[in-house]
């Protein structure tokens, strides 16, 4: 599943993100790497509490006290070719990446875009931060990007406040905030999870259309497979902070190698799905428990808890090793899942 080296446009190697809560240390990311390529969506994909953000936040270092990387790299390849760890880059360097060169889509738009500015203040605060342009100069950037992530009487909707638009086209100006510098790779965290399904759709096809215009490279988190299938080339399961499996997304629906992932699809519900003889009802298969803190993971694989397949090898950590070509799962019986 990974790219080419002379594809890669940002590599996570090995990467740890723990947050040290006085004698606790919850590894909430641990040793965690996956490729991404020029142009390319790779989805994240877990429950809450997986790790999934968190790796994000590391990418962009936005990380709060006492969260820390504290092992890895996070490569990221320039334009002119140079390669760099975002993970020790001065912080004075990682202001000039962040925003322009790496942006990002977080979860809730209401309460990331700033309720006492209007969209358009906040959208050209991002263009003249990183760029030498006129205040009339960024508003007509500002016009043009609200256009492109079709917001319609865009001219109007720049002096709105953010909680004069629909949670749609809140998701929307997000977009176009994060879209402002022509960043080369767009992490979009949950940008979906708080819209009904018709403007989930509608979202989806907008980061679709955009990619091919602008030729940038995704990260999606999500915790949605079946909008994992629209919208990504590669798959990267996340469970207690580990990679649990990765693979192409045709590869990850046609055979899922661990039991993990299979129980995440079987929770999604499907036309046709058979129903429950008593009371007509469809019926999903949920996974049983929860996922463990992670100031207190099981001893051996974090998810034999709630395995079906659990045995006693299950209490050594399983390795994340080649289950089939170009698709690594973490699991001793990836065969029988």
């Amino acid at each position: 599943m990974s790219a080419a080296a002379d594809d890669a446009i940002l590599r996570v190697e090995n990467l740890q993100t723990w947050f040290e809560l006085g004698s606790r240390v919850a590894k909430s990311v641990d040793d965690v790497s996956f490729t991404v390529g020029r142009g390319r969506t790779v989805a994240v994909v877990g429950e809450s509490g997986s790790g999934k953000s968190v790796t994000s936040l590391s990418i962009m270092r936005l990380l709060a006290p006492p969260g820390r990387i504290v092992g890895g790299r996070i490569l990221y390849r320039t334009a002119t070719g140079e390669e760099i760890d975002l993970a020790r880059l001065p912080e004075s360097r990682m202001r000039g990446v962040r925003g322009r060169e790496i942006a990002m889509i977080f979860q809730e738009p209401m309460t990331s875009l700033n309720p006492l500015y209007t969209v358009g203040d906040q959208v050209m605060e991002m263009i003249r931060l990183h760029e030498p342009v006129s205040a009339g100069e960024a508003r007509a950037r500002a016009r043009r990007m609200l256009e492109l992530v079709e917001i319609p009487a865009a001219e109007r909707r720049l002096d709105d406040y953010p909680h004069q638009m629909s949670g749609g086209m809140r998701q929307r100006a997000m977009i176009a905030l994060a879209l402002a510098c022509n960043p080369r790779v767009l992490i979009a965290d949950e940008p979906t999870t708080a819209l009904d399904v018709t403007i989930q759709a509608q979202v989806l096809d907008l980061l679709r259309r955009l990619q091919a215009e602008l030729g940038m490279s995704i990260i999606f988190v999500t915790h949605n497979l079946g909008v994992v299938a629209e919208i990504a080339h590669e798959v990267v399961v996340m469970y207690a902070g580990r990679v649990v499996e990765a693979a192409a997304v045709n590869d990850l629906f046609d055979r899922q190698r661990h039991p993990y992932t299979k129980g995440l699809l079987a929770c999604i519900p499907r036309p046709g799905m058979r129903r429950d003889e008593v009371d007509g009802q469809v019926r999903l298969t949920p996974i049983p428990g929860t996922v463990p803190s992670v100031t207190a993971l099981p001893t051996g694989c974090s998810f034999a808890p709630r395995c079906p397949l659990a045995v006693a090898k299950c209490e050594e950590p399983p390795p994340l090793i080649p289950a089939a070509p170009g698709h690594l799962s973490r699991c001793w019986r990836h065969e029988d899942v």
